[in-house]
């Protein structure tokens, strides 16, 4: 069976693209993963993955929103992450084929609300969290999978760094969708790193981060404060720091729904028991004496890292996740 996998999402791109090889199906990318033995900017390679120079080249000269027919022809399921237009736009040439739309969080209601025609006619839809249920005018699911990471690489938290750290971009000029104001504030007078582009210039940022700096980052330092982005449910950020069970403290669902989108699609406070797998509050006082303890007290950030590090196991854990998606392709193919 072979996969055309449209993707707007580099690190998703990666992540989905090893478990479906994983399974057996030949993959193919209209993404980063085009060249799979390049790589990407953000993650390696695939050298599993089949390269098909022709059809490298063929997306070089396909844009998304109106895919060459030979990128098609021999495809046995698309799925494409996301972006509206690219269903919209190419329907009459894919809607012989199983069509997944993939969402990563960042449904509202008018992706919903254009996407329903499509879904009349046959499009498969897989959600990555139950919260988005709150979408106004859902469309509904085929299935809910979540967005996975590998215990096998995210591990090995100790934490000897005393201080905060947080994954995000551009945040002052997504200062809506990102909560830079409540993360400075909470965060003020503690030891804090800010990683990721477009941070330049404010006083936590530490700039950008390889793929393994990344993970080295979240293994030493000894708090991870978390103000998500509007609209997801959650962030791969959140998984990797959730994996490696460094101790995370984050704003609960009054602050993680701004209302100005008017759906309540974050689910960290379902996520995370308060005390126990982590820390989540919307007063900035509480969030502040949070960060206090841990920075403080190693023993408890120990404990919080245990169990937190089994829930994203549970929740996030690559063979469970690998699993539901071998269940759920394999039902029509």
């Amino acid at each position: 069976m072979r996969i055309l996998y449209v993707s707007v999402h580099d690190v998703l791109e990666y992540d989905e693209l090893k478990i479906f090889t994983e399974l057996g199906y030949e993959c193919f990318s209209h993404g980063s993963y085009c060249r799979p033995h390049l790589g990407s900017e953000n993650r390696p390679p695939i050298p599993e993955m089949s390269y098909d120079p022709h059809f490298a080249s063929l997306v070089d000269q396909s844009p998304k929103d109106d895919l060459h027919p030979d990128l098609i022809k021999d495809k046995d399921i698309i799925i494409i992450m996301h972006i509206p237009s690219i269903v919209i736009n190419n329907w009459e040439k894919i809607k012989h084929k199983r069509v997944i739309w993939r969402s990563i969080g960042q449904s509202v209601a008018w992706v919903e609300q254009v996407l329903q025609p499509y879904r009349n006619q046959g499009l498969e839809i897989v959600r990555y969290s139950p919260r988005e249920r709150m979408i106004p005018g859902y469309i509904g699911e085929d299935a809910v999978i979540r967005f996975y990471k590998d215990p096998a690489e995210y591990n090995g938290w100790v934490g000897d760094k005393s201080q905060i750290m947080a994954l995000n971009r551009w945040m002052i000029q997504r200062a809506i969708d990102c909560s830079y104001d409540i993360f400075h504030k909470t965060c003020s007078g503690y030891p804090v790193k800010l990683f990721g582009p477009g941070n330049e210039g404010l006083p936590e940022s530490a700039g950008e981060i390889t793929y393994e700096q990344l993970k080295q980052e979240l293994r030493e330092n000894r708090v991870f404060f978390y103000t998500g982005t509007q609209v997801t449910s959650y962030t791969l950020g959140f998984i990797e720091a959730f994996m490696t069970g460094i101790p995370i403290v984050s704003i609960g669902e009054k602050l993680g729904n701004h209302e100005f989108y008017k759906q309540q699609t974050f689910e960290i406070q379902e996520i995370i028991e308060n005390g126990k797998e982590g820390f989540v509050s919307d007063n900035m006082l509480e969030l502040k004496t949070y960060l206090h303890s841990l920075l403080t007290n190693y023993e408890l950030a120990k404990t919080i890292s245990n169990n937190a590090r089994n829930k994203a196991i549970q929740l996030f854990g690559k063979d469970n996740i690998k699993q539901q998606w071998r269940q759920y392709l394999s039902k029509r193919s």
